[in-house]
């Protein structure tokens, strides 16, 4: 069985799930804060964080942290305003705006030093071995980053 039919076959265990929930709950503060290491610890050691339109990669806790410096250096006042949200045995899926003044490099484009208002989908794979999410893939239309 390959990687996605396995995952498709999870089932649905309430318990799993309320532990899914309260992790990325758990994530979304420390992210609101800017608590890298409160994020840290809501990650499987061997997380990914990938930029899914420049092909960005950061890999392991340091990756993370790497990841989380950037965001925050070139949004130093960004807010996630969640829309959707999906949560299951595979993990979280969420659709939110990324809002802020771009003062920094991101994703490959320089600071403009404008607001940015950026429609971001991200999933957080979830790994029921560690109890952690194995990252997060984020997709966004580049153009709208752009302007």
């Amino acid at each position: 069985m390959d990687p996605i039919q396995a995952r498709l076959a999870r089932d649905f265990d309430r318990a799993e799930l309320r532990r899914i929930k309260r992790l990325w709950v758990r994530h979304s503060i420390a992210e609101d804060r800017r608590d890298i290491e409160g994020l840290i610890v809501t990650l499987a050691p061997t997380c990914a964080y990938e930029l899914v339109p420049t092909g960005q990669r950061w890999d392991g806790h340091d990756g993370a942290r790497a990841f989380y410096a950037e965001l925050f250096a070139a949004f130093p006042n960004n807010r996630f305003a969640l829309s959707e949200i999906v949560v299951g045995p595979q993990g979280v899926f969420e659709v939110a705006t990324l809002t802020g003044t771009n003062e920094g490099p991101w994703a490959g484009a320089p600071s403009s030093g404008l607001p940015v208002a950026l429609e971001v989908l991200i999933l957080f794979p979830w790994d029921p071995a560690t109890e952690r999410f194995i990252g997060e893939r984020i997709w966004f239309d580049r153009a709208t980053l752009g302007r």
